[in-house]
């Protein structure tokens, strides 16, 4: 069994991903660490609580963390996800409390206690694991291994910052240098934008979905708002689960294709926050996702999350 640290920041396609590992019976939850993205990150930690209650798992750990980037101010994404994060979602408040210990230090004290095991998956910021990082350099031999979505490496997106590396630019350029330092036997593997576009969810398979569940019911409302804020944006009435595919990858790599490059992080000018993969690069600090199978994807999706809802 898959042992799983995950790094969220709480919206939409995060709340997805957080029920997907939750109903993968090949998965144990050991912890969730917090950050602002696509929304503050109180609200992170409401929303975080609040799903884990939901689906029967308030036991939990969540952490609170970083509430800005390394450096700069936060700019969420409520257009996207909502005011709280969830969309038209709306959830009672969980009952758990939080640790008494930051995310980054819960980074730190699960690798520690799961050395050689532990799957860490990102999928906001890298806030809080560049903050690990410079408690504990060693954490990237700690981990079993690393699943970040973020950046963009080709297409029409590749120009420009994707959202959570463009979030904490600084965070991200430590965490690849990190691991191509310390452990480039063991490097992460990248859901970029690229890769995660191939994922997008329609009406017609949510509705493969049990609806009277009521995680279903909250998955429900949560995507019409992300349907809606992707159609106002030219890309139909659809959503990309980013999130999810990274939560899928981390428990089976083997879901995707993937290539080693060197990723650069732009740190200033006009395309701060850009990555650029270098692909020929005798140093790689990345394993980049190239190549994906939508439809296998959705089958575990709908059967894992189908089964679960029931049960819950």
């Amino acid at each position: 069994m898959g042992l799983v640290f995950a790094d969220v920041d709480a919206g939409v396609d995060d709340a997805v991903a957080l029920v997907y590992l939750l109903a993968s019976a090949q998965a144990r939850l050991v912890g969730i660490a917090s950050t602002g993205g696509n929304v503050a990150v109180q609200q992170v930690c409401r929303n975080s609580l609040a799903l884990l209650k939901l689906c029967g798992a308030a036991g939990v750990p969540v952490s609170r963390g970083a509430d800005a980037p390394l450096n700069g101010a936060l700019h969420t994404a409520a257009d996207i996800h909502g005011p709280q994060g969830l969309g038209y979602a709306e959830l009672p408040p969980g009952t758990g409390q939080l640790t008494s210990y930051d995310s980054a230090q819960a980074w730190v004290r699960a690798a520690r206690a799961h050395p050689g095991q532990l799957i860490g998956l990102v999928t906001g910021p890298l806030t809080n694991l560049a903050l690990a990082l410079r408690a504990e350099p060693a954490l990237p031999t700690l981990l079993h291994r690393l699943v970040i979505m973020g950046g963009a490496f080709s297409g029409e997106r590749a120009g420009r910052a994707e959202f959570n590396i463009g979030v904490d630019p600084e965070a991200a350029a430590e965490v690849f240098a990190a691991w191509g330092t310390v452990a480039p036997q063991r490097l992460p593997l990248v859901c970029g934008l690229d890769l995660t576009r191939h994922i997008a969810i329609t009406p017609a398979i949510l509705a493969q979905l049990p609806a009277e569940s009521p995680v279903v019911r909250v998955l429900i409302d949560a995507l019409r708002f992300y349907f809606e804020a992707h159609e106002a944006r030219g890309h139909g009435y659809l959503a990309y689960l980013h999130d999810p595919l990274a939560a899928a990858v981390a428990l089976e790599p083997e879901l995707v294709a993937t290539r080693p490059a060197a990723i650069h992080v732009e740190l200033a000018g006009p395309e701060r926050g850009r990555t650029i993969a270098d692909w020929d690069a005798a140093a790689p600090n990345a394993l980049i996702g190239v190549g994906v199978d939508p439809a296998e994807f959705f089958d575990r999706l709908v059967q894992r999350v189908g089964a679960f809802a029931r049960r819950c």
